[in-house]
Order: C-alpha cells, then structure tokens, then sequence
C-alpha cells in the first residue's frame, strides 16, 4: 500500500515538473513522450481527473509534440468518463475539425455518436455513424443502436431517420416495432408488412402485433359478459338483484332480434361473470369463448386485465357500452369504449364554453371522486390551450358543499328591501362555472349561488343531473344550464318513440335509461359489423361524426374512444339539443 501510495505521489510530482515545463520555450521530445506515458497511466487506473490534467499540456498543437491527436483523443474520454459529455464533444469535434487525416477517426466517430444517442440528439449520432459503414455494422455499435433508438416512440421520427438511412436493418426494425406498438386504429400496416419483408425479420416476432385481416361474415357471434347473477336472464314483475345489468342486456338483445330481421345477423351469447375474478377466469378457459367476434364487457373494473389479456392474446374485439373509463382500454388495441371518456367530457366542455361564452373568467368545482377529478383536471387542461381563465378551482368534500354557495353568493352590499345587490365575487366578473361531478350536494348549491347572484353566469355540467327528482327545468332554463349530453334522447327522436313502443308491447313495462343504452349499443355495433367487418375499427376510424340510433351519435376517427360529445340546454320548458347555444349578456327572467 505505501508503495503504492509514493507511485503515486512520485506521479503527482511528475506532473507538476511537465505543468512547469509548458512555460519553457521548448518541451524536449522525451519530455512529450513521458509526460503521455504518465497520463495514460493515469487513464489506465481511472484516474480520469487526473488524467485530463497529464493531457491538457500535450492537446497544444506544437510541431515537436507526435502525441497531440492522441492526448486530445483521450482527455475527451477523460472528460466523458467525468461526466462532462459537453466538454468531450466539443473536443471530438475538435479533432474532427484540425486533425482529419487522424487515422483513428472512427473511433472518434463513434464516441461522437454515443455522446449525441446520450443526448437524445439521434440525427446527429446516426450521421457519424454513417461517415464510417464499416463501423456502423460492428456488433458493438449494433448494440448501442438498438439500445438508443428503442427510447424513440413517435413513428414519424423513425419514419423520418429510415428515409435518410434506408438500409440500416437496425433503423428498420426499431421503425416495424414503433408501428407495432401503436393502437390498430393508427398502424401503418402497410409499412410494417414491408419493413419486415424488406429486411427478412422474423415475423413470428410482430405476430401479436400485426394488425389482423378484416374478415366479414354471415353471422356475428356476439359474447356478453355480463355479471348477471340470476338463474334466468327472462323478464319479470319481481326486481331483481342486479335489475339494472338485466335491463341493459334486454335492450341489447331487442337489438339483436331487430338486426337480425334485417339481415345482420347477430349470435348473442351470454356469460354470467358472477362478479368474480375466478368466474370470470373459467369462463375465459371456454374454447368457444375464442369464437367470439366481439366480447361486450366486463363491467367491473376488477375483471378487465383478465378479459384485457383474452382479447389480445386472441385478437378479439371487446367494448364497453357503459364504461367512460380509459383503464377499459388500457394498453388493448382492440378494446374500445362506447361513452366519451371522462377526460373527453372535461376537454369538450372546455371547448363549449371557450366558443360560446364571451366572458372567458371561469370557476370550476369537482367531488372527490377519481371520475370528477379526471374530468376537471382534463377540463383545466384544455381551458389553459384555449386561454380560458380559471379564477377558481375547488375539489368539494360531500361535508362542505355548503362553501360552493358561500363563495358565490356571499353579499357584500344590499339594497333597501335587505336583497343583495353586490357579492364578494363581484357580478359579471366571471362567465361561467363547470361543475364537474354527478354529486347533488355540490352541483345545487352552484346552481343556488348563480340563482341567488342573477347575473349572466352560465353553468355548464352534465346530464345525470336530470335524473334529480327535484330537478326544476324551468330554473335550468331561466339561468341557462348547459349539460354534456352523450345519452340524451329527444323526446321527439322517431326512433325513440318506436323503441318505447316496442318495448313496452313485449315487456309490459317503460324501457330504462340502461335498456335504451343496450339497445343503442347493440344497433350502432351490428351496423358496424355488416358495414367494415369483424374488425370494424378501421371504418369506424375513416368516418367524421356519425349519427345514433337513439343517441346523437359518435366520432372514433382520433381515438379508441368516442370523441363526440352533445350539449344540451333548456327552451320553452323541455330539453333540446344546443346546435345553436343561447347566450346572453344578462339573466332575464
């Protein structure tokens, strides 16, 4: 050790006589080759502090020195290894500039090109790379491309780096496999196919993730997997335990029934998942469960990666027609969701009120509930690219709703009968509210607050609040509350008033809100099945906003989720559609 330790001073001294040497008018040749010696040493240990120190002197150009494209080569490592890229680059490039004809400059090449894949600047590290075609197929450097250019996730920036380096089979490959990776909705399967062909990979190796062939059929076999939890799915007086799942299933197979009369000609199956993960499992060991062309569910949370994992391993299809949770879909590209997401209602109610209230001062209040958070958080999001200002944002405990009214209606000043006539929240200061929640305690006392201000608020929220009993449309008109409308049906819809009909001809009883939603569902599917096919994404993909049956329709062209969101309002004491919003500068009565 103490041998060791006075190499090592003996070193240290050695380098301070070379550092003195630099002022002198002349370093003798075995000066220049015993000071290098010293530094790669240095180098050699790891020493690479040190090591930059023992090669600064000798990175001078000077005539006598034969180590200077070496000693610049190696204090750039050195300084890598310190963790200092910037200065090795700049050092590399350097050599590159004054030194050209350096018969290592591959090697120079390649730690450029390590530094920029470091550095995220894949452009520049793939054109070193290219400078020297030998060095970009050495196994070495293979690996470190692969290993890089997997980071890269957006297509067009390898589609981009393909088109400049065409016969790179690693580009090529990190290109197919980016393109797998998408959604089945937004592959280039025709791209894919190519690269693959082009450069012999092991297809075996895309297979899960090849988008299948469409394939169209004469029948659809449909499977529900649904936790019925009843020994007959027939239709009774008595309610049943899980009532609600039995009339969503009853206007889907109503649907079915119709399809099928058309000549789209549907095979409903039904699954009974008990709400169970290990029901749920044996059904899913079903071999005529693979057979499936379209699985409808699970409507439970806790199912999903199970039945998730079925469909992809099995390329099936599977959707949800109550869901608007995008853990539904997850990392599934061929699940879908039938409802708008939670985050769509929140961006869509931003873009409502950034078009149709000219007073862009908003509030925003949400419950507690993951729902109502997602769909506030995406609301702000949006309202901040649409230059919406939000002047305040609350999530409301059940406990202290009562602060929502307090905060909007609080007087500051009252006229001579004792009416308030000035709030803390000063009058026309803000334009809207959004209230995202379902949650009564906290959208009635918004409502009450704007009620008791009469200003020109407008509250924009969403259609369950129409299923509150003590729900006042004529109060929804007079302070023109605006609700995101998914599965709201006109009272006038045609097609309503024969689904009623129907329904209550063969059930003897009203259709539900969750029947009326079965059976939407089913009639939008069937269509979509006779019209693009087993894998109807891809029409579904290529069309605009298409029309319901029931409801007002839907737009899957960006999204494996519905997109398109109604908004409806109040007028002359019913509920309509709000294709021409009415906005007012002032409440009137």
């Amino acid at each position: 050790m103490l041998i060791q330790r006075m190499n090592r001073n003996a070193k240290l001294v050695l380098i301070f006589i070379l550092l003195g040497l630099l002022y002198a008018p002349t370093i003798l040749a075995q000066d220049y080759k015993r000071q290098y010696k010293a530094a790669r040493e240095f180098f050699s240990e790891e020493s690479y502090s040190l090591a930059m120190e023992a090669f600064k002197p000798l990175i001078v150009y000077d005539k006598d020195n034969p180590y200077v494209e070496h000693a610049s080569f190696f204090y750039a490592l050195s300084a890598y290894h310190q963790n200092f890229p910037s200065v090795a680059k700049d050092m590399l490039l350097q050599i590159k500039e004054l030194y050209p004809a350096w018969g290592q400059m591959k090697e120079v090449n390649y730690w450029l090109a390590k530094i920029y894949f470091d550095q995220r600047q894949y452009f520049q590290a793939m054109q070193m790379l290219r400078d020297y075609p030998s060095l970009s197929s050495q196994p070495d450097v293979v690996q470190m491309k692969m290993y890089y250019l997997a980071g890269i996730e957006d297509v067009e920036t390898l589609r981009m780096m393909w088109e400049e380096h065409p016969t790179d089979t690693v580009v090529a490959k990190s290109l197919a496999k980016a393109i797998s990776k998408l959604p089945f909705l937004e592959q280039d399967a025709q791209l894919m196919d190519s690269l693959i062909t082009r450069f012999n990979f092991d297809r075996d190796e895309f297979a899960s993730s090849l988008k299948p062939v469409n394939v169209f059929k004469d029948r659809y076999v449909v499977s529900l997997l649904f936790p019925f939890l009843a020994k007959t799915l027939e239709p009774s007086t008595s309610t049943k335990v899980n009532q609600s799942i039995l009339d969503l299933y009853l206007g889907i197979r109503m649907a079915a029934d119709s399809l099928n009369k058309l000549g789209i000609n549907i095979d409903l199956r039904t699954y009974d998942t008990e709400r169970s993960i290990l029901a749920t499992s044996a059904l899913l060991e079903l071999q005529e469960l693979k057979d499936s062309d379209l699985i409808v569910g699970p409507l439970f949370q806790n199912q999903n990666k199970l039945v998730s994992d079925f469909s992809i391993n099995n390329k099936i299809n599977m959707i949800s027609p109550v869901s608007n949770n995008t853990e539904f879909i997850g990392g599934n590209p061929f699940a879908m969701l039938l409802q708008p997401s939670s985050e769509t209602i929140g961006t869509r109610s931003a873009e409502w009120i950034a078009a149709n209230v000219p007073n862009k001062n908003c509030m925003v209040f949400y419950g507690e509930s993951p729902k109502d958070t997602v769909t506030a958080k995406s609301f702000l999001n949006r309202a901040k690219e649409l230059d919406l200002k939000i002047v305040w944002s609350e999530k409301v405990a059940k406990e202290n709703s009562v602060t929502i009214f307090n905060r909007l209606a609080t007087p500051v000043e009252y006229d001579e009968f004792k009416n308030p006539v000035q709030f803390e929240l000063k009058l026309d200061s803000i334009g809207s509210v959004f209230v995202a929640s379902d949650d009564p305690l906290i959208y009635t006392k918004v409502i009450s607050g704007v009620d008791t201000r009469g200003d020109s608020v407008i509250i924009v929220g969403n259609e369950t609040w129409l299923n509150n009993a003590a729900a006042n449309f004529s109060t929804y008109e007079r302070l023109h509350i605006t609700m995101a409308a998914p599965t709201f049906t006109s009272s006038s819809n045609s097609n309503y008033k024969a689904f009623r009909s129907k329904f209550i001809k063969r059930h003897g009883v009203m259709p539900t809100e969750n029947s009326k939603t079965g059976y939407e569902f089913m009639w939008f599917i069937g269509h979509c099945l006779s019209k693009y096919g087993v894998y109807f994404q891809d029409g579904l993909r290529e069309q605009a906003m298409m029309p319901g049956h029931l409801f007002k329709g839907y737009d899957f062209s960006s999204g494996q989720s519905n997109q398109f969101v109604p908004f409806i309002h109040f007028k002359g004491g019913e509920v309509v559609f709000a294709e021409k919003p009415l906005i007012l500068n002032k409440k009137t009565d």
